[in-house]
């Protein structure tokens, strides 16, 4: 005991002068926008109090909620150096780090200029009407010092007259953030120009929504609906972790996707989509789906993320939760919020359901393998992926469900994955860290009372196939696969300059076992001329499974006959219902599964 005093007191000592540095260094960023129309923003970054000969700093080289590789460095310019009027010698040590050699000075001003102009929810945009900033891919930090605060100052180009961000302000200083931390800054996204702002406050919280590039939306209608969503996430875990919150929406002619933060989302939308039933549905359910993350994935998160390595891929075996299971609960809310009925749910699902069984790579690679790998697999599809991969998410979104369902049958609707989703929410805070996958298994344990190896075994390590009828049967929804089982070939095609190609081979199909292959130029099928609908061709409709078909094609120019003995179409087309004449148990675990 006494060793362990002195060793601890030692070790206070010799970390006390890093310590002291640390808390006297100061970093404030000051970003402009001298050439907007070509899509630069100018970067000020003033760091104090570092005594040291050099400074390295860094670029992030990935967008946490994003995961992959994708070298922000490569947009960096003009990396320059000053202290006072004296220039600074640099240097670039690697793709993503520089050294500033500060002559022995306190105070170092770096200044560079980041080109922004790939539209997406995950990197920067710039043009003349409008800036955002996704921090990952403009702020650079100190070498080994993430723990620092900093402030943003934003100079808006002239015209431009709004920033939105869910950075904390600095009070009495216009356009000015502070974060206390880089995980802190690099999570907070940031939109500058003339963007609608409209404001309302849900689960006693006051939540921004900042809308660029117009669009046919009804501001008063979205507070409604999006606060009625809010509301129900909330619900499920007992409190909403935030002060505020911030909606950042590009309005784009053609857009969708969204990227979480910790008090705030970047949406994609089309503009045009708001006054269809489908598109303002589809808008709110990526809001329902983005917002959910502020629990699952941000606070209710795997242990692999969180504090980042921003230089490194952050490796899980967890997405499927962490993704698919927020991909579930965004129908669950937009259920559980009046927003889509019942049999939309059920239908929406066992749609999924279809799909995730019809993807031909859900039997080579599991769902904790597909998050894995994500970092070279998920962003990176090929003419090749739906035969050796699945998504996390749409696998992982099934998967949520089954559990649910078991769940719900072994408790006889007692319970749900929503007592699992609330108490990991819990776990996560008192330990201070994320879960991990053996921590989740032992709570759904917990919760549900049973043992979960087997469904792990199959589900979540394993390809087993879905076994639909069983899981769905708790709540008493009858399913039947309509899909027909007709001759079936088993490619894809797009036409190039003219030319039509297969783009994609079903493995196991019949054109995967006799070996037309992706890239070959289609000429013709039986001597007819070959039609980019190949299997819609009167000459193909007219053949059965076990049929031989004369396929003529041109492969690295040279001209070819393959003949394909056509196979039974393995897809399913899941149609579901719920039986009326449901058990009392049944019933139960269908309200508890709704949580209607």
């Amino acid at each position: 005991m006494k060793l362990t005093k002195q060793i601890g007191l030692g070790l206070l000592i010799f970390l006390a002068p890093a310590l002291a540095a640390q808390a006297q260094t100061a970093v404030n960023y000051e970003v402009s926008f001298k050439e907007p129309q070509a899509h630069y923003a100018d970067v000020k970054m003033h760091v104090d109090g570092l005594k040291k000969e050099y400074i390295d700093v860094k670029m992030p080289v990935w967008a946490p909620g994003s995961y992959l590789i994708r070298e922000f460095s490569r947009n960096v310019e003009g990396f320059t150096a000053t202290s006072g009027k004296k220039t600074l010698k640099t240097e670039k040590l690697k793709k993503n780090t520089w050294r500033v050699y500060t002559g022995s000075s306190n105070s170092v001003d770096i200044n560079y200029s980041v080109y922004a102009f790939e539209v997406s929810v995950r990197t920067s945009f710039i043009d003349a009407s409008h800036a955002f900033l996704s921090p990952t891919g403009i702020f650079m930090y100190p070498d080994n010092q993430l723990a620092l605060p900093s402030t943003v100052k934003v100079i808006p180009f002239e015209g431009w007259y709004k920033v939105s961000t869910g950075l904390e302000p600095v009070a009495g200083r216009q356009f000015t953030y502070t974060a206390k931390n880089y995980d802190i800054l690099f999570d907070s996204p940031i939109e500058v120009g003339n963007q609608d702002v409209f404001e309302f406050t849900a689960a006693g919280v006051k939540h921004e929504v900042a809308m660029y590039g117009g669009g046919n939306y009804n501001a008063e209608r979205l507070k409604t609906d999006m606060a009625k969503v809010i509301e129900q996430a909330t619900a499920i875990y007992g409190e909403n972790p935030n002060k505020h919150y911030t909606f950042i929406v590009h309005n784009f002619q053609r857009g969708g996707g969204g990227l979480e933060h910790l008090n705030s989302t970047v949406l994609g939308a089309s503009r045009d989509a708001y006054a269809t039933e489908k598109g303002y549905k589809g808008f709110l359910g990526l809001v329902a789906h983005e917002y959910h993350h502020l629990w699952n994935v941000k606070r209710l998160r795997p242990v692999a993320l969180g504090p980042f390595d921003y230089e490194n891929e952050n490796y899980t075996t967890d997405l499927w939760i962490a993704e698919g299971f927020t991909a579930y609960y965004e129908n669950k809310l937009m259920l559980r919020a009046g927003l889509i009925s019942k049999e939309e749910f059920i239908e929406t699902l066992t749609k999924s359901m279809s799909d995730v069984i019809n993807t031909r790579g859900g039997y080579v690679q599991s769902a904790a393998m597909s998050s894995f790998d994500a970092w070279i697999k998920y962003y990176r599809p090929d003419e090749n992926s739906k035969n050796s991969s699945i998504s996390y998410y749409s696998k992982g979104e099934i998967v949520g469900m089954l559990m649910d369902l078991e769940i719900a049958h072994a408790t006889q609707g007692k319970s749900s994955l929503d007592q699992v989703m609330k108490a990991m929410y819990e776990q996560c805070k008192i330990k201070g860290r994320g879960y991990t996958d053996a921590e989740f298994k032992t709570m759904v344990e917990k919760i549900s009372g049973i043992s979960f190896t087997g469904f792990w075994a199959k589900y979540v390590n394993g390809t087993e196939p879905v076994e639909y009828e069983k899981y769905l049967g708790y709540a008493g929804i009858k399913v039947k696969d309509e899909g027909q089982k007709e001759a079936y070939l088993g490619i894809a095609t797009k036409v190039t300059e003219g030319h039509l190609l297969i783009s994609a081979v079903s493995r196991n199909s019949a054109a995967w076992v006799d070996g037309l292959n992706v890239d070959d130029e289609l000429i013709g099928v039986e001597g007819a001329y070959a039609q980019p609908a190949v299997e819609k061709m009167p000459v193909m409709q007219q053949k059965k499974i076990g049929d031989a078909v004369r396929f003529q094609i041109r492969r690295d120019g040279l001209d070819k006959e393959i003949s394909v003995k056509l196979k039974a179409s393995p897809n399913v087309e899941l149609v579901s219902s719920v039986d009326p004449a449901g058990t009392a148990v049944e019933k139960a675990v269908l309200k508890a599964w709704t949580g209607i």
